[in-house]
């Protein structure tokens, strides 16, 4: 695992994404020798060719991103690898043709654009397809033992039989709730707790991770601690699940732990830092998508009835709530007969054009306002309906806690998972 911005990332997806940035990089530096008239080295060096190509190879990483290619890189067929790295490519063709109308001179001239594209097109597929077969047997993997098949465990080993890229291999686990020999996500159960230190020596584990369901008079403390000074490195199921998953696993936090951590809990400072760069954010993008605001607000007039705006209460800071601004997706009354109920997909509710605000974002456009006004930030847990508050607190533990920021624009299930 490599670290980044406090956020740990497999070694192979960190080596694959270096290696598919100088590919890129490599892909339309070799087209504008293939395609330029003039001398390629002038154009690269002198006439800002390589600050040119920059923003396509961003552009393009971004979009392998946002299609989940560097998670699931193992599970998809070669047609639909091919045809999503084709989408990222096409991603940046749509910035490059908006670069266009701010500065020509910003992007890369049309034919080194296409074909440096289809160079990539062809490069990161088969690099792809390479590095998926072989690479990731290159970098060889730590072999994890499990003490306990805790709902943690279960879910962590779930995870590393379709995940070859994290770079952990499930030896098994000692456990007293299963029987010695039954096999459980691709490993077997190799004995009861009272036989750990017989189980280490035969599989000589590179790591052990505890996951037991009670504890108390069940925990093999002696052996562990043993192991540990051993040298075995020894670990909750809870840390290496939040590591692996880029999440906490909620079931296994407890109150202790929220209390006396030093990282958790607004801090004053933090939180009035946050303030001032929320405004200035929203301040600014309001100013910018000002005439796009005021596009949105005629074609919702335009295609259906009912006001242009969507009023709605959210629960924010404190539990107080607030009315928070999007432009109106569903047509006019859509909860009259059934009150509040979750969106859905192909929700009949959502008007033509409202499915495309969606997709694109764009009805969440008026909540630069909210920031504006206070009453929320650009990053932060989005802000649920009270009608939905309190289902979610009996369901989720620890729900309640996040009423201790401002709510966001976005937040952190906005950036990992699809709309909804």
């Amino acid at each position: 695992m490599v670290q980044v911005f406090r956020v740990f990332v497999p070694t192979s997806i960190f080596i694959l994404l270096i290696s598919e940035f100088v590919l890129l990089a490599f892909c339309y530096v070799l087209a504008a020798f293939l395609v330029l008239e003039v001398d390629p080295t002038v154009f690269l060096l002198y006439d800002g060719g390589f600050m040119r190509i920059l923003p396509v190879v961003f552009t393009i990483l971004f979009g392998l991103h946002f299609f989940d290619l560097y998670t699931d890189i193992a599970k998809r067929t070669r047609v639909a690898l091919v045809l999503e790295i084709g989408q990222a490519i096409g991603l940046a063709f749509i910035v490059e043709a908006f670069l266009s109308y701010a500065n020509r001179y910003w992007i890369l001239p049309r034919w080194l654009m296409i074909y440096g594209s289809g160079l990539s097109l062809v490069c990161l597929s088969g690099w792809r397809i390479l590095y998926t077969s072989i690479a990731l047997r290159m970098f060889g993997t730590q072999r994890v033992l499990f003490v306990g098949r805790s709902p943690a465990v279960e879910e962590i080993a779930e995870y590393l039989e379709s995940h070859p890229e994290a770079g952990l291999t499930n030896l098994g686990y000692a456990d007293d709730d299963h029987q010695t020999g039954q096999v459980l996500n691709g490993a077997p159960v190799l004995g009861p707790l009272d036989q750990l230190r017989r189980i280490v020596t035969q599989t000589k584990p590179d790591r052990i991770v505890v996951g037991l369901t009670e504890r108390r008079a069940r925990l093999p403390v002696q052996d562990l601690l043993e192991m540990k000074f051993a040298g075995i490195p020894i670990e909750e199921a809870a840390s290496t699940y939040e590591v692996l998953r880029g999440r906490v696993c909620g079931r296994e936090v407890r109150p202790s732990h929220l209390v006396f951590s030093s990282a958790l809990g607004p801090r004053r400072e933090l939180v009035m830092l946050q303030s001032l760069y929320s405004m200035g954010i929203a301040l600014l993008a309001t100013l910018l998508t000002l005439p796009l605001m005021v596009l949105t607000a005629l074609l919702v007039k335009l295609t259906s009835r009912g006001p242009v705006l969507y009023r709605q209460r959210r629960v924010g800071l404190n539990g107080k709530t607030f009315v928070l601004y999007k432009f109106r997706s569903m047509y006019a009354d859509a909860e009259a007969g059934t009150g509040a109920i979750w969106a859905a997909k192909d929700d009949p509710r959502i008007t033509p054009l409202g499915r495309w605000l969606r997709l694109l974002r764009l009805d969440e456009l008026p909540q630069l306002f909210n920031v504006l006004r206070g009453e929320m930030s650009i990053v932060g847990p989005r802000p649920e309906r009270p009608e939905f508050v309190q289902l979610l607190a009996e369901q989720i533990p620890y729900y309640r806690q996040r009423h201790s920021v401002k709510p966001g624009i976005t937040g952190w299930a906005q950036i990992n998972y699809k709309y909804g």
